[in-house]
């Protein structure tokens, strides 16, 4: 029997293991947080260690990083493992807007909505005889652990991850749960929760197999929409729309109340999946298309979440780049909208050109943090996918951009998006700027309603049998606009 000690955030932990194991796993075994937002191929280099003792010599993946590599190492015996500090967001997107008061709540005396995020967690405590927000708690999803997308953890579950993927979920609920009840000054409760997410995030939080969404023709064998047991609670879980379109949306279309108004709207939570519904005439057209995790600092070299030190705004004055860090802090890395802000200063600054090239090595933007070629490129196919399934969504409807008297855009990196920025960089229509309104965390504020007012179930409902999905694989129209949408800038 060997021991692996691990030392992080100013604690250690010891796990025993017997052969030879994946240092990733023993520290997942361990609860340790590690990201692995490449789904532990090596090709990330976000997942650096300092190791000591009985452990395999670097291969060429740690060699062209220059560091060990958590998703990497082997370890044969007694170990020794120095992580950094795990982060702790400082702009986790918890803002639900305005919310009616409790109508019909479920039952209970105390009860919790949900939003779980593929990057990040938010929950809300609620009185249910007053409708009063008692308690707010946010947190990582410490799935990112395993991998940072939809794909990476459906693959995970499907090799025999699934039990260690609903159990990271679940334990950091819980551990939220506990954190809002704290702040509330309450020992009990919630009997109720309302949980949302995208489709895969349902099926790990359950516990279900996710092979159908694993491969074509992804159609998943529920969408959920109803009532289960979780978590010791009574549980409301709404209704997805499509495979890789979840409850997330169908919460963010509730929130948002397009489908009450007599309008073309449409909505964008644009993430690692960006997720889209168009409005018009009675119709729901939604769809999605995978950005990748570049918007949420994942797959950037210098990129971050919204951590103290996270550059999240840039501009350019007197012909220099300026940024803002959280918490006004040394800058750490570069944070999604720091991100869109840095690349649109750049190009306004003719620092990048409109097909990403530019003359320097790098573009340094403060102290060490500085974007490099391949963070460039990384968001260009991004805001590629996103423009054009934006694109391709409008044309199914018969919708053009001057018809559209709405944007919406939900989530949490939307939420502190600089629209201008989006736009200058061709992320979004600069014919709707004039129209974007911001609604923060519209899944979590979907949520809410269900949780206090039952009747919500039945509007979610009605909006899941509304929706017709837009399948952009294998579509030659999105590949053509997928091409075009590779410049930088508007395209009108």
């Amino acid at each position: 029997m060997a021991e692996l000690v691990i030392f992080q955030n100013g604690a250690s932990k010891t796990v025993a293991f017997t052969g030879e194991e994946k240092l990733s796993v023993l520290l997942q075994r361990a609860g340790a947080y590690m990201p692995h937002p490449c789904g532990g191929h090596g090709s990330c280099g976000k997942c650096a260690v300092t190791v000591t003792g009985a452990v395999s010599e670097p291969n060429d993946n740690e060699r062209r990083a220059g560091v060990r590599l958590s998703c990497q190492i082997t370890v044969l015996g007694d170990a020794v493992v120095t992580l950094p500090d795990s982060p702790r967001d400082e702009q986790i997107e918890t803002e639900t807007g305005g919310l009616t008061g409790a109508l019909a709540p479920m039952p209970g005396q105390y009860g919790a909505a949900v939003d779980i995020g593929t990057t990040t967690l938010a929950v809300k405590l609620f009185d249910l005889k007053t409708g009063a927000c008692i308690g707010t708690a946010a947190g990582l999803n410490p799935q990112t652990a395993v991998a940072a997308d939809v794909m990476g953890r459906i693959g995970a579950a499907m090799a025999g991850s699934l039990r260690l993927l609903q159990g990271q979920v679940t334990d950091e609920i819980e551990r939220l749960l506990a954190e809002c009840r704290a702040q509330a000054g309450v020992a009990g409760g919630p009997e109720s929760l309302v949980l949302t997410g995208n489709t895969t995030m349902l099926y790990l939080l359950t516990g279900r197999d996710p092979e159908c969404l694993s491969h074509a023709p992804f159609h998943a064998d529920t969408l959920f929409g109803g009532e289960t047991a979780l978590l010791g609670c009574r549980a409301y879980l709404p209704p997805c729309m499509n495979a890789f379109v979840g409850a997330d949306i169908t919460c963010a279309v509730l929130a948002s109340g397009m489908c009450g108004k007599n309008e073309i709207a449409l909505l964008c939570d644009i993430g690692t999946n960006g997720e889209m519904a168009l409005w018009k005439d009675g119709t729901l057209y939604v769809t999605s298309t995978a950005a990748g995790p570049a918007f949420e600092g994942a797959g950037i070299s210098c990129g971050c979440g919204s951590v103290r030190g996270a550059i999240d705004r840039v501009w350019l004055e007197d012909g220099q780049l300026r940024v803002h860090t959280l918490g006004d802090a040394d800058a750490v890395g570069v944070c999604g909208s720091g991100l869109i802000d840095a690349i649109a200063a750049a190009l306004q600054s003719e620092q990048i050109d409109e097909t990403g090239f530019m003359e320097d090595d790098c573009l340094p933007l403060s102290g060490s943090v500085a974007l490099q070629p391949q963070d460039i490129r990384a968001v260009q196919l991004a805001k590629a996918a996103i423009a054009a399934g934006m694109e391709v969504l409008l044309e199914t409807a018969g919708v053009s951009l001057g018809s559209v008297d709405t944007l919406y855009i939900a989530g949490g990196f939307g939420s502190h998006l600089n629209v201008e920025s989006a736009a200058a960089i061709g992320l979004l229509p600069p014919a709707l700027t004039g129209r974007t309104r911001i609604i923060g965390n519209a899944a979590l504020s979907g949520a809410v309603q269900a949780l206090l007012d039952q009747n919500a179930h039945q509007a979610l409902d009605r909006i899941a049998s509304l929706s017709v999905h837009v399948n952009l694989g294998g579509s030659p129209r999105f590949n053509e606009k997928y091409v075009e949408h590779m410049l930088f800038g508007d395209d009108e």
